[in-house]
């Protein structure tokens, strides 16, 4: 398995943040976690480390409600790098949004693995990453 397994979590929401690093801390497995606050910083960031296969992200969890640069938009980008990265990362929208249009939006883009309503549950959180993690074996 990849040593460290990383998590991103992208969001402006602060509390959000912590609640997410704890709970994935209270799981005690391998990782590393990765936290912006906006869809820009975390694309500087994919693209600082495009080929650093160890730095970059297994598992994404985006926001799409953010300054500077959105969810979407962070897709919209991300799809344009995608071919350039040697790693397979799981993508994963966590909105408080239940616009359908929203959750159809995000589900139309073919690199996003699920939507998920927050606040997002240990128990769901524990099963995408243990699931990630059996793949990666």
């Amino acid at each position: 398995m990849r040593n460290p397994f990383n998590i991103c979590i992208v969001d402006d929401d602060e509390i959000y943040q912590f609640t997410v690093i704890k709970t994935i801390e209270s799981l005690k497995l391998e990782k590393k976690i990765l936290v912006f606050s906006d869809g820009e910083e975390a694309f500087s960031f994919m693209l600082d480390n495009i080929k650093k296969e160890h730095e970059l992200p297994d598992i994404i969890l985006l926001d799409i409600n953010m300054p500077i640069m959105d969810g979407f938009q962070f897709m919209d980008e991300y799809v344009k790098i995608k071919p350039n990265l040697d790693k397979k990362i799981v993508i994963y929208m966590v909105s408080s949004s239940v616009d359908p249009i929203d959750i159809q939006r995000a589900k139309n883009i073919f690199d996003v693995s699920d939507y998920i309503i927050k606040p997002i549950n240990p128990g769901e959180l524990k099963t995408i990453i243990q699931e990630l993690h059996e793949n990666v074996r």
